[in-house]
Order: structure tokens, then C-alpha cells, then sequence
């Protein structure tokens, strides 16, 4: 049985594993071509196995940018049929960098109860608050439009997603009497954006605390360096790398969920699995220690902060920019000739002429549209010097 938390004061019973439906299974490239079976049955089997859960977002799954509707929300309304709506709660977002009237904040949560067929949605979050549409959505009336959405009962609980610096994650927090908060927070990004800090600050005003990456977009599973891999090995050799990434976030009792965006139904199977082995005695200091050890070793290596969330794309001069700062971290987590070899031959196979780093014009646009302030453009130039140039 997955053990259940309560999400702070709304008094709503969670799994400690959630479904993140941003990254779906594909019958394709195209984003939008979600492979609905497959996916429906990977949600499902999570609802039969006790995760209560599911998280989405109006632009989640869009084939041309996070300004149309995604595929996400149709295909969660579709799982969720055949009463698996009363066996979960359900979360979505308010797409924020759209809003340009109060008006508008109603008309995009009426368009999202019709996509996701519901008459309630659980939790509605103001999407990826920042301070670049922060300040606009105070002045529009977000707060009012939070309060008459609950007592209209179109929406159940006040929430919002972050992604920028903690002081402006304390300002929002102490702002409004909000009920729950989603945040970037894994053993790698400790002190990144919000970080340890702002959970804390949440969990002591009483808001529940979604955890969102906590495997940083699979980057802890797929780059995790040889000498780290070592650390884990001697310390628990019976745990996976998804085990230790999650099982260091549930040991935080300030968290409510963890969000895993799961995009094949194995990923389903183990991660029930580890909510499912889980309990308050399994982290001993030991495992702590090794934490530590190999976040320093990350630390010391990474060159972006990158996760592939994707909200950079598309590029208008096609450069698929999370598979070049994917390839870019790679080439510095390892020391090895043969290895960075290996990183060239795979990024000549795996990147198309028309997206390598050589493309960029350097318009800024992926930057000002980064949920995390990367300066996207300077890695892309170092990805070129590395991949691009002889």
C-alpha cells in the first residue's frame, strides 16, 4: 500500500508518488501524438495500485508552443473516464503568461473543466509564476479570481507552480492565503530557485508541497557519473538510481507529493513499487552521507541547470535546445577520451543537421521563455564549440 499524506491544511489525503502527465508516452516525434492506449493504461495502473494524484497543464503535450492547448488534458480526461475521476485528485494549471484580463482567468479554467470533463478541478494552480508574470497577475485580480473560483466550486483548492528565485517565492508566498505550491526540488537542486528553504517556508504557513523533477527530467538516472554510481553502490547496492532520488524526497515530511513524470509503463512498475516499499525508518544517515557525496560530485561538474521541461521550444531557428545542453552536461560529467568520443558519435546520430548548436541566431527568445533564467544562448554557443566546430 502507497502511504498518504496530508496535502497541508486542505485536509486532502495524497499518495507520496503522483502522476505527472507532461511527458506521456509517443507514437512519434510530434509532441502531440500521445500514445493514448498505452498512456491511458499507465495512469490507470498507477490509480489501481493507490496513487490518488494526477497532474496536467493546458499547454503540456502542444506540438507548436506552450501558447496552444496540449494534448494532456483530452487524454487525462480520457483516463480518468469509467469513474476513475472519484479515485483521484485532479490538478491543473492556469497558463499565466497568457492572461492579459481578469476575463481571461475565468475563460481559460471554463475552457479547461470542458477539455478535462469535469465540473471541479482539485487543485488550480497559477502556472510558473515568476517575476515576469507575477507583477501582471496581481494587478489583474488573481487572488479575487482564486477565491470566487473555490466558492463558485469550480476550482477546490488555491495553489501555484514556481520557477524563479526565492526571494520572490517568499513575497508570492506571503501574499495570499494560498493552500498548496509546486516546486523545482530534488538532491541535486537543493538551493535552486525555491529550494530546502522555501519548502520549509511553505510547510511552516501550513501549505501542502508538490514536488516537481524529482529526478530532474530523468538526468539523475541517465548522467549519474561513474564515481557516484560507486558511492550509491557501497552504501545501499539494492537500491536503483530512481530509488534514491525519491526515496531521499519522501524522507522530507514537509512534502505532500511527488510528481514523477512517467513515460513507459516499466517506470510505472518500479516507482509504485519503491511508494509502495516506502517507509519512515528507510533512510538512515548512511544514505544521507552518500547524497551528499555524489550532489558534490554533480555539482562540481554541471554546466547547465537545464531539466528539458521544453518550455524553450520550439526554436525559431530549429535548434532543439534541451537535447544540446542535454549533450553538453554529458560531455562534462565524464572524464574518460572514450567517452566524450562516444558523446560526439551519439550527438551526429541523435541531433539533425537543422538543430545543432551552429543554428542559433542568438534572439534571446528561448531565454526569456526559460522557466529557470538560463542564459540558454551561452550554452548553446559552448555546445557549438564542442559538437559543431572541428
Amino acid at each position: 500500500m502507497i502511504v498518504k499524506r496530508t496535502i497541508g491544511r486542505t485536509g486532502e489525503s495524497a499518495s507520496i508518488l503522483g502522476f505527472g502527465c507532461m511527458r506521456l508516452p509517443l507514437k512519434s516525434s510530434n509532441p502531440e501524438d500521445i500514445d493514448k492506449d498505452l498512456a491511458i493504461d499507465m495512469i490507470r495502473t498507477a490509480i489501481d495500485r493507490g496513487v490518488n494524484y494526477v497532474d496536467t497543464a493546458y499547454p503540456y503535450h502542444s506540438g507548436v508552443s506552450r501558447n496552444n492547448p496540449g494534448a494532456s488534458e483530452p487524454l487525462v480526461a480520457q483516463a480518468l473516464a469509467d469513474g476513475y475521476r472519484e479515485k483521484v485528485l485532479l490538478a491543473t494549471k492556469l497558463p499565466t503568461w497568457l492572461i492579459q484580463s481578469r476575463a481571461d482567468m475565468d475563460r481559460y479554467l471554463d475552457e479547461q473543466l470542458k477539455r478535462l470533463r469535469v465540473s471541479r478541478i482539485d487543485f488550480y494552480l497559477a502556472h510558473n509564476l515568476n517575476s515576469g508574470v507575477w507583477g501582471n497577475l496581481e494587478s489583474l485580480g488573481i487572488k479575487e479570481f482564486m477565491d470566487s473560483a473555490v466558492k463558485d466550486g469550480r476550482v477546490g483548492h488555491r495553489a501555484f507552480s514556481f520557477h524563479d528565485n526565492y526571494s520572490l517565492f517568499e513575497k508570492i508566498v506571503e501574499s495570499y492565503d494560498w493552500e498548496m505550491c509546486q516546486i523545482q526540488y530534488n538532491y541535486l537542486d537543493r538551493n535552486f530557485q525555491a529550494g530546502q528553504k522555501g519548502l520549509k517556508l511553505a510547510s511552516s504557513k501550513g501549505m501542502g508541497v508538490v514536488i516537481m523533477e524529482p529526478l530532474r527530467g530523468g538526468f539523475l538516472v541517465n548522467h549519474v557519473p561513474p564515481e557516484a554510481k560507486d558511492i550509491f553502490n557501497k552504501a545501499r547496492p539494492t537500491w536503483s538510481l530512481p530509488a534514491w532520488g525519491l526515496n531521499w524526497l519522501w524522507n522530507q515530511n514537509e512534502i505532500s507529493v511527488v510528481l514523477s513524470g512517467m513515460t513507459a509503463k516499466d517506470q510505472v512498475m518500479e516507482n509504485l513499487s519503491l511508494a509502495e516499499a516506502w517507509n519512515e525508518n528507510l533512510v538512515t544517515a548512511a544514505e544521507l552521507s552518500a547524497l551528499d557525496k555524489v550532489s558534490e560530485i554533480f555539482a562540481s561538474r554541471m554546466k547547465t541547470s537545464c531539466t528539458g521541461c521544453g518550455y524553450c521550444m520550439p526554436c525559431p531557428s530549429g535548434v532543439d535546445i534541451p537535447k544540446n545542453l542535454s549533450f553538453l552536461n554529458q560531455y562534462f560529467l565524464f572524464d574518460s577520451k572514450e567517452t566524450k568520443e562516444r558523446c560526439h558519435y551519439f550527438y551526429n546520430v541523435q541531433v539533425q543537421t537543422s538543430e545543432k548548436a551552429n543554428n542559433c541566431t542568438v534572439c534571446h527568445e528561448c531565454e526569456e521563455k526559460c522557466p529557470q533564467h538560463i542564459p540558454i544562448p551561452d550554452f548553446i554557443a559552448q555546445a557549438g564549440e564542442i559538437y559543431v566546430k572541428p
